[in-house]
């Protein structure tokens, strides 16, 4: 056997001797939950084996992902808990004893909550985040914090807190953001899911870059209570899978309506069952999926032949994909600040109160933060624009605002008059961007925008071995429908592949 079979051994306690050293463990690495729940259900394995599996591996690979924050210190003692309850009543469903990781503007009892940043460290509020409760309360662990970009301003995944996260398909890029340590993190099998946040494709783009799915719901699908704020027009929590089957699981224990979020109220009778159980219901044939040629523009030769020839798959598979165009630059980004202004001004309300509601973070507002200048300076240009916004650019934000019902109607009427069921464009144009750089080129705003869902799924590699994701986007409340077409094109054109950089055990 050798040292680092004994060391796995000892700290994992997976009652493997010599026979099959890494048996176990195999059947561990990039396990779904139905095939976890199969094997804790046997007796194969528990979930504090599962949990000391994935403990493992951060102990092992983090160095080179710099994708945790931090590590739930009651994980294995919550566990046992967990597995005692299995033996005496039997599960509590599909989520009892998964270790899930989750990001860092989460609230999390027992845990510091620091948004990234270096200036929130000690800030553990005695309190979980509405979907951290649901979570627990379905049986999942909370196993950690995951890296963010910090305040989730900006998309590459940087912070004041802990420097960079890398990309575990290739250690010299980014891995998205602003949910790239949860990206990351379940990439490398650091725990069976994670949850993130997307106020301007935050879920959607660690998704893409990692090799998995993630979801941004309709406007209202799931509560942001507990979730450190950026924009309380656009935020909405969800989570990153490696399977889309895995993503409903994780949705179904986590939507719906909480009272201390007046915009979920919106979702109450638009949750008709569980998303897990009608993943059959969208058979791919006859369906039509319009590719928006628009999208394409300024993307990348690599990102255009990978979405083209996903495109063409999925006409093999029965789907009629029509191209059709969608003024992008009038509609999103030929707007105040590039088509941001309505997060930025957002986020100095949102964040003060946020500040004045929990004192012990020790800051009176964002100006009192930024003058502090403990912040990552790439963050600087955005924190000092959203302090500017002032009273002189509120007749900008609502003409912002009824822009966006008039996105909302435009996208809508393409779906319509196409007869389409949704709509499909790259989730980036480029691929990642070098780490210590600047990403941009993304197609974020379409959902965030106009409020309606868009499920990312991944679109193929490039010849270098770096992901490309796409998305399919549908009216309000047809998540059933998207994940549904995404389980199918998951199941027709597997394109799940772990990265070399964090091999199994």
């Amino acid at each position: 056997m050798s040292r680092l079979t004994r060391m796995f051994a000892l700290a994992v306690g997976l009652r493997l001797i010599c026979v099959g050293d890494f048996a176990m463990a195999d059947n561990l690495f990039e396990a779904s939950i139905d095939e976890l729940q199969a094997q804790m259900s046997s007796g194969a394995i528990t979930a504090e084996d599962l949990v000391r599996y994935y403990l493992v591996r951060i102990d092992a690979y983090d160095a080179r992902l710099n994708a945790v924050m931090v590590v739930n210190p009651k994980a294995v003692q919550e566990a046992r808990t967990l597995d005692a309850e299995r033996r005496q009543k039997g599960t509590r469903g599909p989520l009892h004893g998964i270790p899930v990781i989750v990001k860092d503007n989460y609230e999390t009892i027992g845990m510091a909550t620091t948004a990234g940043s270096a200036s929130l460290k000690g800030f553990a509020p005695d309190r979980d985040a509405f979907q951290v409760a649901k979570l627990k309360s379905a049986g999942a662990i909370i196993l950690g914090k995951a890296t963010m970009h910090e305040f989730a301003y900006g998309i590459t995944t940087v912070g004041s807190g802990f420097g960079e996260t890398r990309n575990p398909y290739d250690l010299t890029r980014t891995p998205g953001g602003s949910s790239g340590g949860t990206g990351a993190a379940v990439a490398a099998n650091f725990a069976t899911f994670g949850m993130g946040s997307d106020t301007c494709g935050s879920i959607r783009i660690p998704a893409a870059h990692n090799n998995l799915v993630g979801l941004r719901g309709t406007q209202g699908l799931s509560s942001r209570t507990g979730i450190i704020p950026l924009s309380h027009t656009q935020d909405i929590g969800g989570p990153l899978a490696r399977s889309v089957k895995d993503l409903a699981y994780a949705l179904d224990a986590t939507v719906g309506y909480d009272p201390a979020d007046p915009q979920s109220a919106e979702s109450v009778g638009q949750i008709r069952g569980s998303y897990a159980e009608q993943l059959d219901a969208y058979r791919l044939d006859g369906r039509r999926i319009g590719l928006i040629e628009t999208s394409l523009t300024d993307a990348s030769a690599e990102v255009r032949t990978l979405i083209r020839a996903a495109a063409k798959e999925l006409e093999a598979l029965g789907v009629e994909v029509p191209t059709v165009t969608f003024d992008h630059k009038t509609l999103l980004t030929e707007r105040p600040t590039d088509g941001f202004l309505v997060l930025s001004y957002d986020f100095r309300g949102d964040i003060n109160r946020y500040f004045t509601a929990n004192p012990t973070i020790g800051f009176e507002s964002l100006a009192a933060f930024i003058a502090t200048g403990e912040y990552h300076p790439q963050i600087k240009p955005m924190l000092e624009g959203s302090e500017y916004s002032g009273a002189e650019m509120e007749p900008a934000y609502h003409s912002e605002l009824a822009n966006r019902k008039h996105v909302r109607q435009t996208l809508l009427a393409l779906l319509a008059d196409n007869q389409l069921d949704a709509l499909l464009y790259p989730t980036m144009r480029e691929i990642p961007a070098l780490v210590g750089e600047i990403q941009d080129d993304n197609n974020c705003m379409l959902s965030a925008v106009s409020g309606l869902p868009a499920l990312a799924i991944p679109a193929g590699f490039t010849k270098t071995g770096i992901p490309i994701g796409m998305e399919l986007l549908g009216p309000m409340w047809s998540e059933p429908k998207l994940l549904g077409l995404g389980y199918q094109i998951e199941q027709a054109r597997p394109q799940r592949r772990a990265p070399d950089n964090v091999p199994p055990l």
